[in-house]
């Protein structure tokens, strides 16, 4: 069992959704991810079903770069996964930026796009924290 430790609740359940995988308790990341939302906001439909996070997560499943996750169709692609990965880059050429926190990861993902932050740098750096992202498995640079 995963200790979840200083992440929010959307790091929680990409956490929980990756012990689930790994235990084979769902083939699917996107079913491992609800089941998971459901445990974490048990009560709070709104939180279970939020695509930002939910969406950085299945991307970085895609990709097969969480730990154990085999690479799969798991999204429809989008801004969500772009920005995962690109933290994922990021933190792979100077870790020190996971200790700046969410916020200033998402700041350095944007790059001076004006766009708010909805929990997807929170999924990464969990998730980074426990060692459960493969860094050598990122796709090519665009």
């Amino acid at each position: 069992m995963l200790t979840f430790g200083r992440v929010n609740k959307y790091g929680e359940v990409a956490l929980r959704a990756t012990e689930l995988l790994r235990a084979a308790a769902y083939k699917s990341a996107r079913e491992a991810w609800q089941a998971a939302a459901r445990e974490v906001f048990p009560a709070q439909r709104a939180s279970q079903m939020k695509a930002c996070p939910r969406s950085a997560f299945l991307g970085l499943c895609e990709e097969g770069l969480v730990v154990e996750v085999p690479a799969g169709r798991y999204t429809t692609g989008g801004d969500n996964k772009e920005y995962a990965i690109e933290a994922v880059q990021l933190l792979v050429r100077d870790s020190s930026l996971a200790e700046a926190g969410p916020g200033s990861l998402w700041l350095r993902v944007m790059n001076g796009r004006d766009k708010v932050a909805n929990s997807q740098m929170e999924v990464v750096l969990a998730l980074w924290a426990h060692g459960l992202i493969d860094g050598n498995r990122l796709p090519p640079q665009k």
